[in-house]
């Protein structure tokens, strides 16, 4: 079973450029384009690993943390 990576950005390019490697890698991925919505989808999904940005609009990475 692939692990489940989530890849928080508001920068949408960089965001989707991010998740296409790592499914390129064998990777299952999950996208989130801000820190409320990554913090949601990390609730729901519960992934294996987190990849976020510091700075984000409605709640950055360290509010994504705590």
């Amino acid at each position: 079973m692939a692990k489940t990576i989530l890849v928080i950005d508001d920068n949408t390019d960089l965001r989707e450029n991010t998740a296409e490697i790592l499914d390129l890698a064998g990777y299952q991925t999950l996208t989130a384009e801000n820190g409320k919505r990554g913090v949601e989808v990390a609730a729901r999904e519960k992934p294996d690993l987190i990849v976020c940005d510091i700075m984000m609009p409605e709640l950055d990475g360290y509010g994504v943390l705590h």
